[in-house]
């Protein structure tokens, strides 16, 4: 009895050797990773980029007193439409009637004294003519003493334009043609020329709007004034619009990397009015020295932006820069050439050297 109880363990036990060498045989079968490639292509991709925009006024200026005064009269009021020259507004400073009538008096009596002094010199000058008639130190006098009444007479010429010029400011008028949108004063108010807190008046052309665009740096370079772009105004349910670039900065922001781009609108009807926000839709047509890859072919982590090129059956990893993508490829900048191939379906866990090719 003792020898079968004995079979009886060595057999139960051989068993559960048997099911454990069953049980790790699927553990350890590797199955080899699957992948898929693609060829570099030498092809750039146009895409369409949807940014935020703002319509401004063509001109706009804010109208402030270039002289000290008070507010006689305002013609217009906000929402009124002004033709260029137009006046808006006057203004009055006794002060300054005072010293325009005072410096046209001084070059009246300095205008006069002029004119004696010279005939009295072309007086004596004629009688010059006659030897011993006049001393010679008394005509030289005569002559200093008009050119300095003449010097003088200029002087107070200018000082009177001046200060009839300073009259002309108390005439507030447009310098284009445009609306009155702001307006801050109201007869009997004094003004300053001095304090600039708040205008008189602000003006704006509405006939035309310039629409301005923040453009990322790496678009703005596919750009160029007269492309056409089309936008949307929220305020015109959805109503596409379309203009041209007519002018571009030049100038990268360093701190939002983008330029600014103005598009001219015409707005002959007046439905479009400054501080509106559109989207603009700008397409960009793609870098002429691009390479074309599959999206999935570019692995993005947080040190770099790679492809994976096959080279002699291993993988290695190539630095790129991206541009433009289409709902399958992007656009890719590296050291590549075309016809190379790249693992198509790449990410940060294959390693560089990684056998993919047998």
């Amino acid at each position: 009895m003792k020898y079968l109880s004995l079979i009886a363990c060595i057999a139960l036990l051989q068993g559960c050797s048997d099911d454990k060498t069953a049980a790790a045989t699927p553990a350890e079968t590797k199955v080899p990773a699957q992948y898929s490639f693609a060829t570099v292509q030498k092809a750039r991709i146009a895409s369409t980029v949807k940014l935020p925009a703002q319509l401004a006024a063509y001109e706009e200026v804010s109208i402030f007193p270039k002289v000290n005064g008070y507010v006689k009269d305002v013609r217009v009021d906000i929402g009124a439409k002004v033709k260029a020259g137009q006046l808006l507004m006057t203004l009055e400073a006794p002060e300054l009637m005072q010293a325009a009538l005072q410096a046209k008096e001084k070059y009246a009596r300095s205008k006069a004294d002029f004119n004696i002094d010279r005939e009295h010199y072309e007086r004596f000058l004629e009688a010059s003519r006659t030897a011993g008639a006049i001393s010679p130190l008394d005509l030289a006098t005569l002559k200093s003493k008009m050119e300095a009444d003449s010097s003088l007479a200029n002087a107070e010429k200018v000082n009177w334009q001046m200060q009839q010029t300073m009259l002309a400011y108390l005439q507030v008028t447009a310098p284009f043609k445009g609306v009155i949108t702001e307006r801050n004063v109201h007869p009997g108010a004094l003004v300053s020329a001095a304090s600039h807190d708040r205008p008189m008046l602000e003006l704006k052309d509405i006939d035309r709007l310039r629409l301005q665009v923040d453009v990322p740096e790496a678009l703005a370079v596919q750009l160029a004034n007269k492309d056409t772009v089309s936008f949307y105004v929220s305020s015109l349910q959805g109503k596409k619009m379309t203009g041209t670039i007519s002018r571009q900065a030049s100038n990268i922001n360093a701190r939002y990397r983008s330029e600014r781009m103005e598009i001219d609108v015409k707005n002959p009807d007046g439905k479009l009015s400054p501080g509106m926000y559109a989207d603009v839709l700008l397409t960009a047509k793609g870098a002429v020295n691009a390479w074309s890859v599959p999206k999935s072919a570019v692995v993005t982590s947080t040190e770099r932006k790679y492809v994976l090129r096959v080279q002699q059956g291993k993988a290695e990893k190539v630095d790129v820069t991206t541009g433009n993508s289409s709902p399958g490829s992007i656009e890719v900048f590296g050291d590549l050439k075309a016809g190379d191939r790249v693992i198509a379906n790449a990410t940060d866990q294959m390693e560089a050297g990684a056998v993919v090719e047998r």
